[in-house]
């Protein structure tokens, strides 16, 4: 299972995770977040996917951050329609499209998207599109049928990875951490993320 870390973005302490090897590293390029990015930081960033996470931005804010951060994958975290999903897809970027979800999953929805994404994202339904720390019933992810890949996002603990594997769905690619993780807003336990690693 592989490890994404989001909501990065002070220089030490980015030094610092990658010290740990996550498989992804997000950063956050919606205003409203606590933990916006303003400018690029001054670190190798080589050694991990960078992905963006992007809020019913327009194509041309995400091309532009893509191509000034050196993003690998884009993270829609929006109501980004299917149209503007094929366009970016044909420009050539990786794309992770997120669903917010509460007690069900839209598969009807999620079909429309699936020709043009790499992953969903599945993290807890909020009016603050993400970062709440609060968890979804996960058990709704056994009516998931869909070949795509997914990560799970939403308020995961250390104590949840166990649970998590115990779910035995195929196609659960990944873990989302962020607000369960953090000392402050955008400032990550890294002794807790190590603790994480070790478990997966």
């Amino acid at each position: 299972m592989k490890l994404k870390v989001c909501g990065m973005r002070e220089v030490d302490n980015i030094r610092d995770l990658l010290a740990l090897k996550p498989d992804y590293m997000g950063m956050i390029f919606y205003e409203k977040s606590p933990r916006h990015v303003l400018q690029r930081p001054e670190v190798d960033l080589s050694g991990v996917q960078k992905v963006g996470v992007f809020v019913n931005a327009s194509d041309e804010e995400m091309i532009e951050k893509a191509r000034t951060y050196g993003l690998n994958l884009l993270q829609l975290h929006g109501e980004e329609p299917v149209a503007q999903v094929q366009r970016l897809k044909k420009l050539g970027f990786e794309l992770i499209k997120v669903f917010s979800v509460t007690n069900h999953l839209p598969i009807a929805v999620m079909e429309a998207y699936a020709p043009y994404v790499d992953y969903f994202l599945f993290d807890t339904k909020t009016p603050a599109y993400g970062g709440s720390g609060e968890k979804f019933d996960w058990r709704i992810l056994k009516d998931y049928n869909l070949d795509k890949p997914f990560f799970l996002s939403g308020g995961i603990e250390l104590e949840d990875i166990d649970t998590i594997r115990q779910l035995g769905i195929t196609q659960l690619y990944a873990i989302d951490v962020n607000s369960r993780f953090e000392l402050a807003p955008a400032v990550k336990d890294i002794k807790k993320i190590e603790a994480l690693k070790s478990r997966l």
